[in-house]
């Protein structure tokens, strides 16, 4: 990879929020306790479910790794974002730049497909409960999982690869708080028409494939709903989705916005803030909309609650 003056590239700078200087110690603040928020929640959510019994169940495992994921990609970006905060030099290496990337693709990823994972579960949990011990069975849960792990890999890899085998001579300054494909792309001096088709064809079949899945469970689930002749069925049927279907609304619609919206061209400030939500917000969310809005993991919090005091 060399630029047009020979020189080899060998780091990057992260311009972050440039036209934000005045407020950098707010943005810090918030963004360091969201982070805290971030690692206390989806850590305590991983670990309640593996002592507490009482959630060992398909759901929980899928809900168990989501948690685990999105520490994952979360981290991937936060702490290099906040120490750009603070210091002068806003630069990543070109290694730094692959890796995070990469990280942060695989795992967000995988989020879409357990999300879908999670769907199905509640689509057979409701609508098949007799055979629900039989179709969600701990083969199943495994290699769903598996299957979500290689596709996050696998979109993560390609796309990682496609975009730091170009030639950039542009620019180093990337626009945007962390290493993403699109503004990286953006400094590149080479042809990046597959690189434009890879993303979309990767992000687009992702989204769709996943998207459709949750699309038709959520179809088949409110026709069975609305079979239901009591209220008090109707609506405990509807608690036990409300969680996920909300985590689900939050994370791809901002998925869809921030990739299939505008494409490749320049990152603006509502791209930036899209990314944001997606990638440390919605991480964030996640456990307190699995918390506040779900029994099950009330009712651990409290019987943990009363051994520990």
């Amino acid at each position: 990879m060399e630029q047009e003056n020979g020189t080899k590239v060998t780091e990057f700078i992260l311009l972050g929020f440039a036209g934000q200087h005045k407020f950098w110690h707010i943005l810090f603040i918030t963004f360091l306790v969201t982070y805290v928020v971030n690692l206390v929640g989806n850590i305590g959510t991983i670990l309640l479910i593996k002592i507490d019994s009482s959630l060992h169940t398909p759901m929980y495992f899928f809900l168990q790794h989501l948690a685990f994921v999105d520490l994952c990609y979360t981290s991937a970006i936060t702490p290099k974002m906040l120490q750009n905060f603070l210091g002068t030099e806003k630069s990543i290496s070109f290694i730094g730049c692959f890796v995070q990337l990469l990280v942060y693709g695989t795992f967000a990823t995988c989020d879409a497909y357990i999300l879908a994972a999670m769907a199905v579960d509640r689509y057979v949990a409701i609508c098949n409960p007799l055979h629900y011990p039989v179709v969600m069975s701990q083969r199943f849960c495994k290699q769903s999982l598996v299957a979500s792990y290689f596709m996050g890999f696998l979109n993560g890899s390609v796309n990682t690869s496609f975009t730091f085998s170009l030639d950039f001579c542009k620019s180093r300054a990337i626009n945007h708080f962390f290493c993403d494909a699109p503004p990286i792309l953006a400094l590149s001096c080479s042809k990046i028409d597959i690189n434009i088709l890879l993303l979309t064809a990767f992000v687009g079949f992702n989204v769709m494939s996943t998207v459709l899945v949750v699309i038709f469970s959520y179809i088949f689930i409110l026709a069975a709903i609305l079979q239901i002749s009591s209220t008090a069925g109707k609506k405990k049927a509807f608690s036990t989705c409300a969680s996920h279907l909300t985590a689900v609304i939050i994370f791809f619609g901002t998925v869809s916005y921030m990739y299939l919206h505008h494409g490749t061209g320049g990152f603006q400030e509502q791209e930036k803030v899209a990314s944001v939500f997606y990638g440390i917000m919605i991480p964030t969310l996640n456990p307190l909309i699995y918390s506040l809005r779900n029994q099950d993991v009330r009712e651990a919090l409290k019987a943990i609650g009363k051994k520990c005091f």
